[in-house]
Parts: structure tokens; sequence; C-alpha cells
């Protein structure tokens, strides 16, 4: 595959475009914010390092979605991730995202959260959740089906 040459500005117009898409998926996974960045800064590396060629704009923008969850998926993994214990510092990645659905988005369990943020936020088709997330179309259905469920259980009973 034939490597991109890429400008600094043609850098900055990438990372502009997707720095908070990448940043969103990393905390929806860590519910960290310096873990968040720190994949963040790991998927503009792997993109300016292997300078993939991408056949569409979707085409780019899953790829920046799905080395932001291996990334993030590797972290969660790390032997070391798993050592460190203390306060894992749960700031929301926006301000004005800060709400009852917010907090109720973020009670859920990782896989869930991430398929809702996926759909919801990113706005991605349930074929794209599932080849970004190498889940299948039907489970990425099931956790959504089930996500809203939990989602309705939690806000009408205030749990969070």
């Amino acid at each position: 595959m034939e490597r991109a040459l890429r400008t600094n500005a043609a850098i900055e117009n990438i990372l502009e475009k997707y720095a908070d898409t990448v940043y969103r998926i990393a905390f929806a996974r860590t519910k960290n914010a310096h873990d968040a960045e720190d994949i963040m800064q790991e998927v503009f590396m792997r993109f300016i390092k292997r300078a993939p060629v991408f056949e569409s704009e979707e085409h780019e923008k899953a790829w920046f979605i799905r080395v932001a969850v291996n990334c993030s998926k590797s972290l969660l993994a790390s032997p070391w991730r798993n050592r460190v214990t203390g306060d894992q510092g749960d700031t929301p990645f926006f301000d004005k995202e800060k709400s009852e659905v917010w907090y109720a988005v973020a009670s859920l369990p990782e896989k869930t959260r991430v398929v809702i943020h996926l759909y919801y936020y990113e706005d991605m088709s349930v074929a794209e959740i599932a080849s970004a997330t190498g889940k299948s179309q039907s489970a990425v259905k099931t956790t959504l089906h089930r996500g809203r469920q939990r989602l309705k259980e939690i806000l009408t009973n205030e749990e969070f």
C-alpha cells in the first residue's frame, strides 16, 4: 500500500477533524481524562508514522475509531494499569455534557457505554460500529437494546 505524504497543515486538519471523536471514544472506554489524552496522542502518532491511505472519508473516520478502540483496549488490558490504584480522575470530557444522561451513560458497563457512545454521540450506524469494534451487527443491536433499557431504568429510577 502506498504511503501518503502529508504536510503539517494536512496533519493539523486531520487532528482538528478527529480529535474530539478519538478523545470521547477513549474517555468512554477508560473513564479517565489522562488516559484518554494518552490514547488520543497514540492514535495520532500512529497516523503520522504509518501514513495510511484512505479510500473515502468514511474509511478515514472508521480507521480513527478502530485505532482508538484498539488503543483503549490495549491500555485497559495492560498489566501496568492493573497494578496502579488510586483516584482515576473521572473528569467528563466536556462540561456541557455533564447531565443526568451523561452520568447515566457513564455508569453503564464499558462495552455497552462504548456502543451507546458511538451510536448516539458519533452518529455511527450499527454496521459501522460492528466494523469498528469487531462485533457482529446482531451483537451491536443487542447491546444497544440492552443499553437503552438500562438507561431507561437508571433515568426513571434516578439510581445514579
